[in-house]
């Protein structure tokens, strides 16, 4: 396989218009098709798996699982193993029901403490009673910046039915949730390479909300490689997930993206990218994490971008 198939139109697209092609073939030698070794001991003592899925309509969702250190697994690389028991699975989250639509599943373990993360793309090769399997198609580390350092110090026992509210509109709790927030999670998919989960972060206030359906967020220098905005590029749908550390509480949001290029920035928001994109709201759940979940907070990064100003 050459170096550049490694990459579908919407990625090589994005690049070229970036500039940064160039960029993007040195560091795709990081891509591979099974969970390296060394990942390996560190996905297994995760207590936090970030998931991408897709629902029937075509709707993609970004969920997070918690559970013990061990519940993720991988003892070759070529499969990953969830151990989330039937019973303790929270029905209001779209994944579970997304997954028996469409098998492609995208992950990311993260490690907020650490700033470390390894992601991998997969589909749904098995799910019983005690979990469900991926088998991996592809898998790479991600850089450490943009994440804000919490310790993940407890995860206690599953408690379900976990409280959960459905809408439309950023309002209320939900714009709360968005203006505190300095984590989120978001999905993307190619309708042949399938689903793709990252992570974007800054100074809380770094989302903004521009009217009761839609948010518009920076677009930070990174890898090069575009996975989601080449997706955005060939597939507009998205699926966002935001932390509310503090109170227990999951908001997820499944609606369409557009891309902005060159945009006025003159507070430095973007770090020179002038790229932002907005997301309009399809749907949104606010849900309660099924288990009580205790957080330190540490720093913030030191690559967050500033503020827009008043």
């Amino acid at each position: 396989m050459s170096e550049h198939s490694k990459f579908h139109r919407g990625e090589r697209v994005i690049q070229e218009r970036a500039g940064e092609t160039a960029q993007a073939d040195r560091n795709i030698s990081v891509l591979t098709d099974t969970v390296i070794g060394g990942a390996r001991p560190f996905i297994g003592k995760q207590s936090m798996a970030v998931v991408a899925s897709i629902d029937g309509g075509g709707g993609v969702w970004a969920s997070v699982l918690f559970g013990q250190p061990g519940f993720a697994q991988t003892e070759t690389g070529k499969a990953i193993g969830l151990s989330v028991p039937e019973q303790e699975r929270d029905q209001t989250d779209p994944f579970w029901a997304n997954i028996g639509a469409n098998p492609s599943i995208g992950m990311l373990f993260i490690e907020l403490g650490s700033r470390r993360r390894y992601r991998v793309n997969g589909r749904l090769a098995a799910i019983d009673a005690a979990g469900v399997e991926v088998a991996v198609i592809e898998a790479y580390p991600n850089c450490p910046k943009y994440i804000q350092r919490r310790n993940l110090r407890a995860v206690g026992s599953s408690g379900l039915p976990a409280a959960a509210t459905h809408g439309a509109l950023l309002a209320g709790d939900v714009a709360d949730i968005v203006g505190q927030a300095d984590t989120l999670f978001v999905a993307s998919c190619h309708p042949e390479y399938g689903a793709d989960v990252s992570h974007r972060g800054g100074t809380a206030g770094f989302i903004t909300i521009l009217d009761e359906h839609t948010l518009r967020i920076p677009d930070y220098p990174g890898n090069c490689l575009y996975n989601t905005f080449g997706n955005f590029e060939v597939n507009p749908r998205a699926g966002l997930c935001i932390p509310d550390f503090a109170g227990n509480r999951l908001l997820q949001l499944t609606g369409d993206v557009v891309l902005h290029w060159d945009m006025p920035d003159p507070a430095g928001q973007t770090g020179g990218t002038l790229r932002f994109w907005d997301f309009k709201v399809e749907r949104l759940v606010v849900r309660n994490t099924p288990q009580q979940l205790e957080w330190e907070y540490l720093d913030p990064s030191p690559f967050n971008m500033p503020l827009a100003t008043a």
